[in-house]
């Protein structure tokens, strides 16, 4: 005999458990189950284990999607000031790094024991372990795992997309959406480290080494560190950067970005004994400046270089190209692009259009965040839209 829910949530990650509190508060009868052994894995392990919970600047304008207008109800409705409330209420203790990224002074485990409290406020019964064999759909919603049936009117996918495969994550949400006729917008890696092949291997000679830049990929630009890997880029501006690059298309790093715009013909000015290597080894840490001098092809001290050729060299280190040959897949992703469409979707209850009582939010959905507690704040938003229309 099938348990009877209100509704079911399939997913105790962030959406899934921020939608079954404001379901069960709300007086539905909730039921989520999820496959890992405990809710919240991705939370755990997220800003190295203190979850970078929100952006305090969270707004449309930092989320990607083919509608880039989808995201505004959501986002707007629950903003990055009612979670910081929430976390409040609960006296867990926090701080904001650079960019309004808000952390834990603590540990991430603070955020799940809060959302699992929530939950029980709730009387939402979170189910761990459990595997979905099927779903169906006849009139009420049929989920059957390895252990029991269920039936709900209303069902919730909230079961992520496939990046860190290594904590369980599948594309499962996609086949369950194309079970139901939904579109899904090509799913890709994104806040992912880029690889690097021909000549621009040398690069990963200094694998470790960092630096403040501006990275840019299409039209999107980002100012903060760079990391060269043994594979080729990666730190916060490149895996920003990699969202918005498209295969064949380089990414461009300005190694310059606090200097003025005609620095080496000022320094051949003031400093014309000094070579172009070591004005870059004050600018830049010493083995990335010794590569890119090398590259500059420039050897002699700057009063002997034509203003021609310093101002190509500047020019070329403030648009430096890197033409990547792939990312690191979904086994580096800290996020997905793509997912169900969100033409398929009510941007204000997360309800699919063409089938009632069938609802997406969170990392599933076409809606993608930057880098630095924007993700998360799409899953308290889109799950507390979903939840207060269920």
């Amino acid at each position: 005999m099938a348990e009877r829910y209100d509704v079911i949530v399939l997913g105790a990650g962030a959406a899934g458990l921020m939608c079954a509190a404001r379901a069960g508060q709300r007086g539905k009868r909730v039921l989520v189950l999820e496959r890992a052994e405990k809710p919240g894995k991705k939370i755990l392990i997220s800003g190295g284990g203190r979850c970078n919970f929100t952006n305090i600047g969270s707004g449309p304008a930092n989320y990607l999607s083919q509608n880039p207008h989808f995201a505004k109800s959501a986002l707007a409705r629950y903003t990055a000031r009612d979670f910081l409330e929430l976390v409040e209420s609960y006296g867990i203790a926090w701080h904001e790094k650079t960019l309004g990224q808000l952390f834990c002074d603590g540990s991430a485990k603070q955020i799940v024991a809060m959302l699992s409290e929530e939950c029980a406020k709730g009387d939402a019964d979170v189910r761990c372990g459990e595997e979905v064999a099927s779903v169906e759909h006849d009139g009420d919603f049929t989920v059957a795992t390895q252990t029991a049936t269920y039936t709900a009117p209303a069902l919730v996918i909230a079961t992520g997309g496939p990046s860190i495969p290594k904590m369980g994550a599948t594309g499962f949400a996609y086949d369950l959406a194309r079970q139901f006729g939904l579109k899904v917008v090509e799913p890709r890696p994104a806040l992912v480290p880029l690889t690097l092949g021909g000549e621009e291997v040398l690069f990963r000679e200094i694998s470790g080494v960092s630096a403040p830049v501006v990275a840019s990929a299409g039209k999107a630009s980002f100012p903060e560190a760079a990391l060269f890997t043994h594979r080729g880029l990666s730190g916060p501006s490149i895996l920003q950067a990699s969202s918005y690059w498209s295969p064949g298309e380089p990414v461009v790093v300005n190694f310059l970005p606090g200097h003025a715009d005609g620095w080496l013909l000022d320094a051949k000015r003031e400093m014309p004994r000094a070579t172009l290597k070591s004005l870059l080894r004050d600018a830049l840490p010493d083995r990335l400046a010794d590569i890119l001098s090398e590259k500059l092809g420039i050897s002699t001290e700057l009063g002997n270089a034509p203003d021609k050729e310093l101002r190509a060299a500047e020019d070329r280190l403030r648009r430096w190209e890197f033409r990547p040959n792939g990312t690191e897949g979904f086994a580096k992703a800290e996020v997905t692009v793509g997912g169900i469409s969100t033409a398929e979707l009510s941007s204000k209850t997360m309800e699919a259009k063409r089938i009632p009582g069938l609802y997406a939010i969170g990392e599933a959905v076409d809606v993608t965040g930057w880098l630095g507690g924007y993700n998360f704040q799409w899953a308290w938003a889109s799950g507390v839209a979903a939840g207060e229309a269920l």
